[in-house]
């Protein structure tokens, strides 16, 4: 197994550290040999049994688009009203959610479930193999792009059926993300979350455990 050099660890390191979860977007359209690269780049992301389920479906029909983000802002209002603290309910209010209006590239993300490729290798007594490896390819999508000055997204507050249903995907694709890719309008070395106050960084040697 070849060992990259120290300095190549240390960018890597800074890589991982500056990766950021964007809401905030400029509208600047993308290279389309670009987002073909990232695309393909992410899939030399690792896959159960080299299954590789991961479907991208990249949504470009403006009122698809819209349709999306309304669903989103809809859901974003009944989450909203489901806090009873008021403090929290204030701050999550001001909180920017996504950005599906400004990204220039929205991206739903699927496992194929129902896949041949890899004949169910490793996936017989965890199916959810699967989908863990699709989100091992946004992982690398998003390392990929951020290593190239994008930012990238993931949308989380949404009905995956209504996603599902409003692309028309194939009844056995599993959603598994909504994302948003472009460039960002300011770079920042804290994740938003923590500079807005809704949650900081845990420790991470609070996350090991021994047995």
């Amino acid at each position: 197994m070849q060992a990259f050099n120290p300095d190549f660890c240390a960018t890597l390191t800074e890589l991982l550290t500056w990766r950021r979860d964007v809401r905030h977007f400029r509208t600047d359209p993308l290279d389309e040999a670009m987002v073909l690269e990232l695309l393909t780049l992410a899939q030399l992301a690792p896959s159960v049994g080299n299954s590789q389920p991961w479907r991208f479906v990249r949504v470009r029909t403006p009122a698809l688009r819209a349709t999306l983000a309304d669903h989103v802002d809809a859901e974003r209002e009944r989450a909203t009203s489901q806090i009873a603290d008021a403090t929290r309910h204030d701050a999550y209010r001001a909180l920017k959610l996504h950005g599906l209006g400004e990204a220039p590239e929205i991206i739903a993300v699927f496992c194929d479930d129902a896949t041949s490729a890899g004949a169910g290798l490793g996936a017989a007594t965890m199916p959810q193999t699967r989908l863990h490896s699709v989100v091992l390819a946004i992982h690398t999508l998003w390392l990929a792009a951020r290593a190239r000055g994008l930012a990238l997204g993931w949308v989380s507050i949404l009905d995956p059926a209504f996603v599902a249903r409003t692309l028309v995907v194939p009844d056995d694709w599993t959603f598994a993300a909504l994302l948003c890719l472009g460039h960002p309008e300011a770079v920042a070395d804290t994740p938003e979350l923590a500079r807005l106050g809704w949650q900081a960084r845990l420790d991470p040697l609070a996350q090991i455990s021994e047995r």
